[in-house]
């Protein structure tokens, strides 16, 4: 479809449902195992500096989706967002396959190239960048 309406409303759906995660991601682990049980579980995964990279981690899900979900400087949160499924990728899910029953990447995967997407389309009009015209909507490509 080349709709204009229909692909704005299309990335609105994705940012929304994509944000939707990362935001409960994030809140997880600030909020429901706490940050402290959070760099735990980091370092029995093997993350660098994991009393910093789970604040990160966590910040940048929880932020970053909050972000995609208002679209709101969209190019830069799909970017944080993809790096740091690029990250769970290369720390814990790249050896266990590709079912996340099993611990693999199917979830990182999809979140993170579904970041990179929005990172690369833009907001759309349903945005606040789309309201305010910035150059991550996907009007002012068009």
């Amino acid at each position: 479809m080349k709709s204009a309406a229909f692909r704005d409303l299309a990335i609105l759906i994705a940012r929304v449902g994509i944000g939707v995660i990362f935001v409960a991601h994030g809140w997880q682990k600030f909020f429901t195992m706490g940050i402290d049980k959070t760099q735990v579980a980091f370092e029995g995964m093997g993350a660098p500096v994991p009393d910093i990279s789970a604040i990160v981690a966590a910040t940048i899900e929880l932020v970053g989706g909050f972000a995609l979900i208002a679209g709101v400087a969209t190019p830069i949160a799909g970017i944080l967002l993809f790096l740091n499924m690029v990250g769970a990728f290369a720390i814990v899910h790249w050896d266990k396959g590709i079912f996340v029953s099993e611990g693999g990447y199917e979830l990182v995967l999809a979140l993170g190239v579904g970041s990179l997407l929005i990172a690369a389309t833009g907001a759309g009009r349903f945005s606040v960048d789309g309201i305010l015209g910035g150059r991550s909507s996907a009007r002012s490509r068009a």
